[in-house]
């Protein structure tokens, strides 16, 4: 093990060179053109032989001379639609920024990447890695795994890695959690609002979807006050409200986009249902309309 560590140290410059170019170049969803050829080009360097699934998703094997299973090692590799506002050398030159470490996660895999590499004939199976798009948009994982990521070979077991900014632990910390599970499930609502457009003047002639929306913003939040145990981990988090043009004009239409997390089916499925009673019920109750759309 001191050996290994040891050849981590002597890569540390290059695994932080990777990191920031890919922060330099930071790109959403599966529209990873850019640090999907730096993905593959630097594994090509160090030998290996990765295949493009799922659009833009990375796969590549190490291993496979010796009798024995398989093990995936996962990193997500997406941005998110934030403008990068600082004077770092490195700061991103696209509208987008790896404010969330998946650039971290990426350059670290591609570290590990090449210490296998280095002892590939030592390995007893095979190592799949697993570079993921579209994370943020909780849609890359069903992609690759519905193209086949965990065949050919099988995997047996998997891990991923996720940085921790802001944990009172000192830097370089590994953190590893007890058995059982211990992220969320993760699910993202839309919900279209259906109004009647008019002139602020006159809103009796009018259904404003804006108060439609701010009503059902509230509404959602009794859901974890009143509906979901106190004991229990769940979370309804509104991301985005949007809706009109003009100060003086009531929009035909708004929209809300929020995302449910947590930790028991049960509570996740009453979620689900609820958000949809209370968008529907409180849209009627102000004459308009609701439709809400899910991605689990």
């Amino acid at each position: 093990m001191s050996r290994i560590l040891e050849e981590a140290r002597a890569i540390q410059n290059e695994i932080i060179n990777n990191r920031r170019y890919l922060h330099q170049h930071a790109e959403l969803g599966d529209n990873l053109t850019i640090t999907t050829k730096y993905v593959v080009e630097k594994l090509e360097e160090m030998g290996y032989e990765p295949q493009i699934i799922a659009n833009s998703a990375v796969v590549a094997l190490v291993g496979g001379k010796k009798d024995g299973k398989t093990f995936l090692l996962r990193a997500d590799m997406d941005a998110l639609p934030i403008k990068e506002e600082n004077d770092l050398e490195y700061k991103s030159k696209t509208d987008s920024m790896h404010a969330c470490g998946h650039d971290t996660h990426t350059a670290m895999l591609l570290g590990a990447a090449k210490i296998l590499k280095n002892h590939e004939d030592e390995l007893e199976g095979t190592v799949k890695l697993m570079f993921q798009p579209a994370e943020e948009q909780l849609a890359g994982a069903r992609a690759m795994v519905e193209a086949g990521v965990l065949e050919n070979p099988k995997v047996d077991a998997a891990a991923m890695i996720h940085i921790f900014s802001g944990m009172p632990v000192p830097a370089g910390t590994l953190l590893i959690p007890e058995g059982g599970y211990v992220s969320a499930s993760a699910d993202m609502f839309h919900i279209d609002i259906q109004g009647k457009g008019g002139h602020g003047a006159m809103p009796q002639d009018s259904i404003d979807p804006l108060n439609i929306a701010a009503n059902i913003h509230l509404g959602l939040q009794e859901i974890i006050a009143r509906e979901i145990h106190p004991s229990s981990t769940s979370i309804i988090t509104i991301g985005q409200m949007h809706g009109g043009n003009a100060a003086n004009i009531i929009p035909d239409t708004a929209y809300i986009q929020g995302t449910i997390r947590a930790f028991d089916k049960d509570d996740r499925a009453l979620m689900k249902k609820r958000v949809v009673e209370i968008a529907e019920g409180i849209a009627s109750t102000f004459r308009g309309k609701a439709t809400v759309e899910y991605r689990m």
